[in-house]
Order: C-alpha cells, then sequence, then structure tokens
C-alpha cells in the first residue's frame, strides 16, 4: 500500500508519503529498508515536483541516521549530492537548512570526503535564501569538524566563501553571516582570527545596514575571549568611533543605538577609558535626534554599570552642561534628567538634580523654563514632601507667574501634581 502511495499518480499524494518515508523507514527491518523503502525514497527524491523532492531531504536524513557509513555512501549520498545542486532553489534551500542535521546524520568521514564540498557551493549560491540559510549553519558546520581537521577544512574551503559573502549584495545574507562568523574565532585561534577574520569583521562594522551592524557588535565577546581586548581595541574600535563621529546623523544614531549592548561585551573599565567620552559628546550634537537618543543611552548605561558609576562619571558631568551657553545644550541636561531619574533613587535626585532644576527655572529663554516645569512634574513622584514643599513649589509658584504663556501652562500642570 504505501508503494503505491509513493508512485500515486497526484502530487498531493506523493507529497504526503515523502512526509512520512522517514518515520516508516524507522519500523521497518534493515532488510526491507535496503531493498524496498530506499528505492521507494530515491523515486520520491527524484520525483519531478519540486515540493515532493524538498520533503524527501528530510526524510533522507532520518533514514541515513538508521544507516551504516558504507551504506550511506552508497545508497543515499547520490541523492544528497543532487539536492545540493537541484534545478529548484527551494529544494537546495531546504539542504542548506537541514545540512547540520545531515552532517550529524553521516558521520565525520562522510562530511569531510563528501559534504564539505557542497557546503562550500550551498554558500556560493545563485539564490540570496539559500545563500542566507548555509551562511547561519556556518558556525555550526565548522565547530562539529573533528578538531583535528578543523583548519584544514576551513581555510581552504570556508573562509573563501565567507570572504565572498562578507560582499554579497544581499542584505539579508551578510547579517545570516554576521549573526556567526565571530563565532568562528574560537575555532580559527588567535593568529587566523587577527589574520583572516578581524578585516571580515571591520567591513560588516562599516555595513550600511544597521542589523549587520549589530550582529557584528552583539558577538564581540567571542572574539575578545580569543585575541584580548587590547588587540580588539586596537582593531576595532577606530572603526567604531569612525562610524560615531560620521557626517550622516543616521549612522551616529546607529552606533548609539548599540553602544550599551558594545558596553556590556567590553566592562565598564574599558568603557569608561575608550568610549565614555564620546557618549558625552552625542549629548551636545548639532542633530535633535542624536542628542535625544543619547539621553535614552545614558539611561541603559546606568542600568549596566550601576548607580555609583553614574555618580562618579555621567551625571556630574550631565548636570555641568546647566551652565553652557547654547540654550540647546542647557534643555538636553533636562532631557537627560529626565530619564536618569527613572533609575536614580529619590535622595540622588534631591540632593544632585533639584537644585540644578531650580536654578534653570530662571533661565532666559522660555523654552527652558517650561521644559523646568514639566521635569519637576515627572520628579514629584520620586520626591519626599519637605523637598516637594520646600525646594518644587515655590519653583512653580515662580513659573506659574511667568510673562510666557506655554511656562505658566506646565507650571500648573506641575503644581496640581504637587497637592
Amino acid at each position: 500500500m504505501f508503494k503505491c502511495l509513493c508512485t500515486d499518480d497526484t502530487p498531493m499524494v506523493r507529497r504526503a508519503a515523502a512526509s512520512k518515508i522517514g518515520e516508516f523507514a524507522k519500523v521497518v527491518e534493515m532488510e526491507h529498508l535496503k531493498g524496498e523503502i530506499i528505492p521507494l525514497f530515491n523515486s520520491l527524491a527524484n520525483d519531478e515536483q519540486d515540493s515532493v523532492r524538498l520533503l524527501a531531504v528530510e526524510a533522507g536524513i532520518t533514514i541515513a541516521g538508521l544507516l551504516t557509513e558504507s551504506d550511506i555512501e552508497s545508497l543515499l549520498l547520490p541523492m544528497f549530492r543532487s539536492a545540493a545542486s537541484d534545478k529548484s532553489w527551494r529544494v537546495r534551500f531546504m539542504i542548506a537548512d537541514k545540512f547540520i542535521d545531515l552532517q550529524t546524520a553521516v558521520g565525520p568521514t562522510i562530511t569531510k570526503n563528501h559534504l564539505v564540498f557542497h557546503f562550500s557551493g550551498l554558500l556560493k549560491d545563485v539564490e540570496a535564501e539559500v545563500r542566507a540559510s548555509a551562511a547561519n549553519k556556518i558556525k555550526e558546520f565548522c565547530t562539529n569538524l573533528p578538531a583535528d581537521i578543523q583548519e584544514a577544512v576551513i581555510m581552504p574551503n570556508i573562509l573563501p566563501a565567507v570572504k565572498e559573502l562578507v560582499c554579497d549584495t544581499n542584505q539579508h545574507v551578510k547579517a545570516a553571516l554576521a549573526s556567526v562568523i565571530m563565532g568562528l574565532s574560537p575555532i580559527m585561534g588567535k593568529d587566523n582570527t587577527i589574520q583572516h577574520l578581524l578585516p571580515l569583521f571591520l567591513i560588516l562594522l562599516k555595513d550600511e545596514h544597521s542589523d549587520v551592524r549589530l550582529n557584528i557588535i552583539s558577538n564581540l565577546d567571542s572574539v575578545n575571549k580569543v585575541i584580548g581586548i587590547h588587540q580588539l581595541s586596537q582593531s576595532l574600535l577606530p572603526a567604531i568611533v569612525e562610524l560615531a563621529e560620521d557626517p550622516k546623523w543616521r549612522v551616529r544614531l546607529a552606533i548609539i543605538e548599540h553602544m550599551p549592548l558594545l558596553a556590556e561585551q567590553l566592562g565598564v573599565e574599558f568603557f569608561d577609558e575608550k568610549l565614555n567620552s564620546l557618549c558625552m559628546s552625542w549629548l551636545v550634537d548639532g542633530v535633535f535626534a542624536i542628542r535625544s537618543a543619547a539621553t535614552s543611552n545614558l539611561k541603559r548605561l546606568v542600568s549596566i554599570f550601576g548607580l555609583e558609576w553614574a555618580q562618579n562619571t555621567v551625571i556630574t558631568k550631565v548636570l555641568s552642561m546647566a551652565r553652557d551657553p547654547n540654550y540647546l545644550h542647557r534643555m538636553t541636561t533636562l532631557f537627560a534628567i529626565n530619564v536618569l531619574a527613572e533609575v536614580c533613587p529619590p535622595d540622588v535626585i534631591a540632593k544632585f538634580m533639584v537644585p540644578v532644576i531650580s536654578n534653570l527655572a530662571a533661565d532666559a529663554v522660555p523654552n527652558v523654563r517650561f521644559n523646568v516645569a514639566k521635569t519637576m512634574a515627572l520628579i514629584v513622584p520620586s520626591l519626599d514632601s519637605h523637598t516637594i514643599e520646600f525646594q518644587i513649589k515655590p519653583c512653580l509658584t515662580k513659573l506659574h507667574e511667568d510673562e510666557d504663556m506655554d511656562v505658566k501652562y506646565f507650571a500648573d500642570e506641575a503644581l496640581v501634581l504637587c497637592h
């Protein structure tokens, strides 16, 4: 009956048979598996419908797990070779997607002798979807290779394909590669990482697409463990700083958004030495979107490094901007206080921030004064009654009498919250 289903005239029936033949193979004797099931499987694997052939790929992997290496080589390997170069990109995508399962099923010897060539071919496939799927498997494929042959396989076969993928025209292919390429460092070792991989990291770090850059920054830690923070700072940090100072504000914005993740990867000591001043410089950027993102960035950094770091490193610098002659920078101080107050305890807000806010209430620029009222409204729920009564309310009462209508409006709004 199952044989009839595998050879049915209706493609839908053959698809159903292809999806179940692997499970069927698990419950038959080895004699019937080799003599009857595998011929049926090969028929499905060579079906005229690609929807049948792609289902046969997964079934083939299941069957391979039941056979010896010699049987796989003689009975199934031709099918896997055919699938890896199938005229339908969907079949090639399926084998790329299941390649690690295939590698596990056939074992290291067949992988070394036969699969490496086909994996390299999938990395160079004409279809971006296939390349992206194969690229996503690079780290795992290389990790699964026996340790004594990893370098001998990777250097001549995988690395040339990786170098091509770094400059791929498709964003999704590069993003897939960027998510795993850093994981090759522990496999390839320090010298090969410095010589071959670091230049590729730099290219991806400067990619125009933010998801590619993010995937590189997200995995810096694995490279740091192999080559050390000193080498990492010498090679990748200049590229990060260059992007952070890029004339295009959207590029600078992308780096700001990644900075907390970068800080978490590199640690507080390295961050303070190399990147802290950069983060502070964004607070006085000429573009509002950058200044706004920089204030949000501070909040996330405080969450990572803690309150003590904030008091010693950030808060004093932010509050000193309240004396800046540029009113936009004085307003940035208020915006920074708004976000820092969310992660700072009441005593820090009352001791360090409230006096600065109160001083800005007398600013000559109405925009600064009404932002003082808005900031006070935000921090009131965090303050004790004494601070509200003797520092916040007198200040808001004065702003309530301001000649500017916007200042009066926001002062009234904040006063309501004080009662």
